[in-house]
C-alpha cells in the first residue's frame, strides 16, 4: 500500500472516531435550539466557550508533545508516564484551587451561580485526565478503542440530553414518575443546567472506563523529558489559547455588544460550520501522528505537499456542496427559524474553516523542526487581529464583523505559516493547483449563494463543475494514485 493510501486510511479511522461523535453533536443542536430560547442558547455556549478555554490551559501541548517524543525517544515508557504524572498533578492542583475559589471564579466569568463553574471544573478535570491514554491508543494504531470510547462518550451525552431536555418536562407535565430529586431540581433550576450535568456524566463514564488503561503503563517520571516536553509543549498552549479565542472570543464580544440573543442566533449559525470542522478534525486525528512517522522517509516533503493538495480539494468540495444547499442543512440542523436570520455567516465561516485547515497542514515545519514558538506567535497574532476587529466592527456591521475577523485571522496565519515555513523546512507545495481550486471554490459558492440561493438545479450543476475542473486539473495526481 501507499504512503498516501495509507494516510487516507487512517484519516478514515480515526475521522469516523471524530466524525460520529459530531454527527449526534449535530443533532443535539436541533434538540438544544427547539428547547431552549436563544437567551438560553447562549448561556450553554458561554459554558462551552470556557471549557475550551480550560482544557487547552490543563493540557498545556502535552498532547503534542507526546506524539512528538514519542517517535523521538528510545525509551518510550518515560514519556508516556512522565506526561501523564505531569498532567495528573497539574490538573488534580487546578481542581481543589479551582473549587476552594469557585464563588469568586464564578463572578468575574458572569456565572449565575458558582454551580455551572463547579460542574466545568469536574468535566474538564475527567477530560484532561484520558488525554495521555487516548493519545497512547493513537500513537499505537489502536482507532477502535480510541473511536469506541469517543463515540461513547457523546452517546451517554445524547441520551441524557434526551432524558433531561424531552423525557423529563414531558413526564412531568403529564404526570409520570420522574424521580424525586430529579423533580425538585427541576422546579429550582433552569432546563439549561441539565445539559452541562450530562456532559459531567458523559465524562465521568468515560474516565472510568479508560483510567485502567493507566496501569499498563510503567511509571518512570524523568525530569529531563519532563523539561524538554514543557519546551515544546507551551508555546503549543499559547497557540491553543490564541486558537480558543480565535474561535471563541466572538461570542463574549456578541454578547456584550448586542445581547445573549443575537449571540445565540449567531453562535446557532456558527454550527453550520461544523461540517467543515468534523473535516478537519477527522483529517488532523490521522495526520497529526502519521507526520511524525513519516518525517524519517526521504520523500516525505514531497508527501506533505500532496496531501495538502488533496486536503483542500475535499474540503473545497465540503464548502460548495453546504453553500449550495444551505436551507436544507439549516432545517436539518438549526429548526426554529429565528435562527436563521444569521444565515449569510456560513460561507465565510466554511471558507475560514477552510484556511485554518491549510494552516494545520503548514503546520508540520514548526513540529518537525521543534520550532513550535512561531506556531505561538502565529496564533498570537492571530488573536489580536480577531480582537481588534471584532471590537472595532462589531458596534458597525453587527455579527457579520466576527464572520470576517475569523476569516481574516485564519488568512492570515495561514500566509504566515507559509512564508516562515520556506525558510526553515521547505515542502514543495503545488501552489498553481491550489490557487487555482481556491478561486473556483470561492467564485463558484459566492454564485450560489448571491444569485441561485434555494435553485437546487443551479446549485447541483455547480457543484458537478467543481468536479469536472478538478477531474481536468488533478487528472495526473489521480493517475499517480491509481497506479500505487
Amino acid at each position: 500500500m501507499s504512503t498516501l493510501k495509507r494516510f487516507f486510511r487512517d484519516t478514515i479511522i480515526y475521522g469516523i472516531a471524530a466524525v460520529l461523535p459530531r454527527a449526534i453533536n449535530i443533532i443535539l443542536v436541533k434538540l438544544h435550539t427547539n428547547t431552549l430560547v436563544s437567551e438560553k442558547y447562549a448561556e450553554s455556549t458561554i459554558y462551552f466557550v470556557y471549557a475550551a478555554y480550560f482544557n487547552a490551559l490543563l493540557t498545556y501541548g502535552m498532547e503534542t508533545a507526546f506524539f512528538r517524543f514519542f517517535t523521538k525517544e528510545k525509551e518510550k515508557g518515560k514519556v508516556i508516564s512522565t506526561a501523564f504524572l505531569s498532567l495528573l498533578f497539574t490538573t488534580l492542583l487546578f481542581m481543589v484551587i479551582a473549587f476552594v475559589f469557585s464563588k469568586t471564579i464564578a463572578f468575574y466569568l458572569g456565572f449565575s451561580s458558582p454551580l455551572p463553574l463547579q460542574i466545568l471544573i469536574l468535566v474538564t478535570t475527567f477530560d484532561t485526565l484520558v488525554v495521555i491514554p487516548f493519545a497512547y491508543l493513537r500513537v499505537n494504531n489502536r482507532p477502535i478503542k480510541f473511536a469506541f470510547y469517543k463515540v461513547l462518550n457523546v452517546v451517554i451525552f445524547a441520551i441524557f440530553n434526551l432524558y433531561f431536555l424531552l423525557y423529563v418536562p414531558n413526564a412531568l407535565a403529564h404526570g409520570n414518575y420522574v424521580p424525586g430529586f430529579i423533580a425538585s431540581g427541576f422546579s429550582n433550576n433552569p432546563l439549561v443546567l441539565y445539559i452541562f450535568i450530562s456532559n459531567l456524566i458523559a465524562s465521568i463514564v468515560t474516565f472510568l472506563l479508560l483510567f485502567p488503561l493507566v496501569f499498563k503503563f510503567k511509571f518512570r517520571f524523568d525530569k529531563k523529558i519532563l523539561y524538554q516536553m514543557l519546551a515544546y509543549g507551551i508555546p503549543i498552549m499559547v497557540s491553543s489559547l490564541a486558537y480558543v479565542t480565535n474561535e471563541n472570543l466572538d461570542k463574549l464580544l456578541l454578547t456584550k455588544y448586542l445581547g445573549k440573543e443575537q449571540m445565540g442566533i449567531y453562535a446557532a449559525c456558527y454550527k453550520l460550520g461544523v461540517f467543515m470542522s468534523l473535516y478537519i478534525m477527522a483529517f488532523k486525528m490521522g495526520a497529526e501522528p502519521f507526520f511524525f512517522n513519516q518525517a524519517k522517509e526521504k520523500n516525505a516533503r514531497q508527501t506533505y505537499a500532496r496531501i495538502l493538495n488533496w486536503f483542500i480539494v475535499f474540503g473545497a468540495l465540503f464548502m460548495i456542496i453546504i453553500v449550495g444547499f444551505i436551507d436544507q442543512f439549516a432545517l436539518l440542523l438549526l429548526g426554529k427559524s429565528e435562527y436563521f436570520n444569521a444565515l449569510e455567516i456560513v460561507p465565510v465561516i466554511l471558507l475560514a474553516n477552510l484556511f485554518l485547515g491549510i494552516y494545520y497542514n503548514l503546520a508540520v515545519w514548526f513540529k518537525l523542526t521543534d520550532k513550535t514558538r512561531y506556531g505561538m506567535y502565529f496564533s498570537i497574532i492571530g488573536a489580536l487581529v480577531t480582537i481588534g476587529f471584532n471590537v472595532v466592527f462589531i458596534p458597525k456591521i453587527g455579527y457579520m464583523a466576527s464572520a470576517w475577523a475569523t476569516l481574516i485571522t485564519y488568512c492570515s496565519i495561514t500566509l504566515l505559516s507559509y512564508f516562515y515555513g520556506k525558510k526553515y523546512y521547505h515542502i514543495p507545495y503545488p501552489l498553481k493547483p491550489i490557487f487555482f481550486t481556491l478561486l473556483v471554490t470561492i467564485a463558484g459558492s459566492y454564485v450560489s449563494f448571491s444569485y441561485f440561493r434555494g435553485n437546487y438545479f443551479i446549485s447541483t450543476a455547480i457543484i458537478l463543475i467543481f468536479l469536472s475542473i478538478t477531474i481536468w486539473t488533478q487528472k495526473s495526481e489521480i493517475k499517480q494514485i491509481w497506479k500505487t
